[in-house]
């Protein structure tokens, strides 16, 4: 057994945060749809030390095989296909590795978040509700640091995601933290689990990942019902305060106006592995008329952030034209008017609506 310390090398300092304890004494619901979604939740508990087979060995030729999913085919281009099967699945397994070390860290995050707010939030139904989001993320934790045990080892968090789980945690604004993770930590994480979960064919991940979006698809109803009910009652400079917060937290992940985010980092990882990556994406520029792009259908969801963060933000009273504008121009910037649209209220009109059973979304049954 190792020995006990109070303190260890893998911590870090401790981070400041101020935050309200709010006593209520009203112990009846005042949230019917909370208090709902709070029984599902002690319905749906699941242990995953007996419903998962940890022995069962990974499969690797899945893994392999499983698309980057990077949103460019850069499998396809010349420099990847002259790489070696052996630093091939070395990419692999680091890509996935990074993927999942930082669904891990931003569970840790969620695990964090989601006990303040048993503290912080005024409504009986929403403690109660948060108080199961505590125990399932760290559920999240366990079986996403067991799974990257079996396979690599931990990668460090993404600077970007860093930067939004600590302005959530250092906030002293419940309805900030709601939507810090609520809307956008957990939209991000189930439109991330979707694509992973649908990519992949290897077994025990793919398992993992149905339990663990069940459960962030209750997650992010959480936050749906609860801002949405809130924002009503704010005042415009309240509310506007609250857009921007969200506004900052969701281009804090893609990385701004220059796209400083999870690829930059990934990339990083890569080179580490002796990767030029300079010249993997001169490379995919070179060839890049050649390179076979799969089509774009009708009202495809354009990235986690326009095809589910702005949806929801819509849906809860926080997009008005002012932060749409502010949207549009980053993401502009970023990705092109071929994928966001040329005006703003060309974006505003290709922004989907959320679907209208997001568990079911997530395992693949809804588009």
């Amino acid at each position: 057994m190792n020995q006990f310390d109070i303190t260890s090398a893998t911590q870090e300092p401790g981070l400041s945060t101020a935050m309200k304890v709010v006593y209520q004494w009203n112990y009846g619901s005042e949230v019917e749809e909370l208090r709902s979604l709070y029984v599902k939740a002690l319905e749906a508990q699941w242990i995953a030390e007996r419903q998962l087979d940890w022995e069962r060995p990974l499969d690797h030729a899945a893994l392999a095989a499983t698309p980057l999913g990077i949103g460019f085919p850069v499998e396809q281009t010349s420099y990847w296909r002259s790489l070696s099967a052996e630093t091939v699945w070395e990419l692999k397994k680091r890509m996935a590795s990074f993927r999942l070390s930082n669904f891990l860290h931003g569970e840790q995050g969620a695990l964090m978040v989601a006990a303040q707010l048993v503290n912080a939030v005024p409504h009986t139904d929403a403690k109660f509700y948060a108080a199961t989001q505590t125990v399932d993320e760290a559920r999240h934790v366990e079986v996403f640091a067991r799974y990257i045990q079996k396979l690599d080892m931990v990668r460090p968090i993404a600077p970007n995601l860093k930067g939004l789980l600590d302005s959530t945690l250092e906030t002293g604004d419940w309805a900030k933290k709601l939507v810090g993770m609520q809307i956008v930590v957990e939209g991000l994480a189930l439109y991330s689990f979707r694509e992973m979960r649908n990519l992949t064919e290897e077994p025990l991940l793919k398992e993992i990942l149905t339990y663990v979006g069940r459960d962030e698809a209750r997650h992010h109803a959480y936050g749906v019902q609860y801002v949405e009910r809130c924002v009503p009652c704010l005042s415009a400079a309240e509310r506007e305060d609250l857009e921007d917060f969200a506004f900052e937290a969701a281009i804090a992940i893609i990385g701004g106006r220059n796209q400083a985010g999870f690829m930059a980092a990934l990339l990083q990882s890569w080179a580490e592995a002796g990767i030029d990556t300079v010249e993997l994406l001169a490379c995919a520029q070179r060839e890049r008329d050649q390179l076979i792009r799969p089509p774009r259908p009708a009202g495809r969801r354009r990235g986690p952030v326009s095809g589910f963060v702005l949806p929801t933000l819509r849906r809860c009273g926080l997009l008005s034209r002012r932060v749409a504008g502010r949207f549009h121009e980053v993401l502009q910037g970023n990705l092109g008017s071929q994928v966001v649209g040329n005006s703003l209220d060309e974006f505003m009109q290709w922004i989907p609506d959320l679907p209208e059973d997001t568990a079911a979304w997530v395992l693949g049954e809804l588009e």
